[in-house]
C-alpha cells in the first residue's frame, strides 16, 4: 500500500476510535456521569475534528461534531467516520473525475 493510503485509513481507525469515545461518553454508556461528560467531551471532539480534517470542511464539522456531542441522546452518530467517509470515498471520486489530461505537443 502507498503512504497516501496507509495514512488514509490510518484516519479511518482514529475517527472510529473517536466515535467509540463518543458513545462512551453518552448518557447511555454511563448514567448520570454521560452528561458530565459530554459537556468535557463535545469541545474536545469537536476542536479534534478541525485538526483531523483541514479547511472549511473541517470547521464545519468540528461545529457540527461539537453540537451532535452536546445534544443529549444524539451521541450514537458516527460524525468522525461520517466525515472520513464524505472526504475519501465521496470527495475522493469527484478529485479523480476532475483529472484532465493535456497532451503537449513538442
Amino acid at each position: 500500500m502507498s503512504k497516501n493510503n496507509d495514512k488514509k485509513y490510518q484516519k479511518l481507525l482514529l475517527s472510529l476510535v473517536m466515535d467509540g469515545l463518543g458513545v462512551l461518553t453518552s448518557s447511555y454508556a454511563v448514567i448520570l456521569l454521560g452528561d458530565f461528560a459530554d459537556v468535557v467531551w463535545a469541545p474536545l471532539a469537536g476542536y479534534a475534528m478541525t485538526k483531523m480534517y483541514k479547511g472549511n470542511e473541517g470547521k464545519i464539522a468540528g461545529a457540527v461534531t461539537f453540537i451532535e456531542e452536546a445534544i443529549p441522546g444524539t451521541d450514537l452518530v458516527p460524525t468522525f467516520t461520517l466525515m472520513w467517509i464524505y472526504t475519501y470515498v465521496i470527495q475522493g471520486k469527484k478529485k479523480t473525475e476532475e483529472i484532465i489530461d493535456i497532451d503537449i505537443e513538442q
